[in-house]
């Protein structure tokens, strides 16, 4: 389990996701790859994020859809 890798996925979300950021697959990947591509320019391995989640575009598709300006939910 990383500890490390799940705080940076939540920071990296609420960060990088954007309200006008589309639900489509084309999107959702683009997203993908800026994420992998920050982790590993910290030094965190996409191994580290993916055993903490079940589905990385998941992960990522999930905010988009129910983006709500931060409120909880």
């Amino acid at each position: 389990m990383s500890t490390r890798g799940i705080n940076f996925l939540d920071r990296w979300l609420v960060n990088n996701v954007p309200e006008t950021t589309k639900a489509d697959v084309i999107s959702v990947d683009e997203q993908t790859h800026k994420l992998i591509a920050d982790a590993k320019a910290l030094g965190i391995k996409r191994e580290e994020i993916d055993e903490e989640v079940e589905s990385l575009y998941r992960a990522i598709l999930d905010p988009i859809v129910h983006y709500d300006l931060g409120l909880p939910e």
